[in-house]
């Protein structure tokens, strides 16, 4: 989870399957939490679609958060030096999701 080095002499091969290799698009991560575990449900909504399905379920524990965190923000800083600032586009809290919200056009 971090970009820490395994002590010395140990080695860790990690093996990614085909399916893997092919990742998963997640445009909504809902997370919950219990003393003991945290998850994560990655989704995915587009506009027009009432429904969404969860598409990969992540458990780890709060320490491994913790860990995972600190890791996106290494990972965002170095991606932010080399590419410049990543930008939220149209941040408005009133439209969940990062999609517009309708406005009831005014008939005249």
């Amino acid at each position: 989870m971090s970009n820490q080095q395994p002590p010395q002499g140990q080695q860790i091969n990690i093996e990614l399957g085909e399916k893997e290799a092919e990742g998963i698009y997640s445009n909504l991560a809902i997370i919950t939490h219990s003393p003991a575990e945290f998850v994560t449900d990655f989704t995915r909504i587009l506009p027009g679609v009432p429904k969404a399905r969860v598409h990969a379920r992540i458990i780890m524990t709060p320490q491994h958060a913790k860990l995972l965190l600190g890791a996106l923000k290494d990972n965002i800083s170095k991606y932010e030096e080399k590419f410049g600032e990543i930008k939220i586009q149209g941040e408005d809290p009133s439209a969940p999701y990062g999609f517009p919200v309708p406005t009831k056009e005014k008939v005249h």
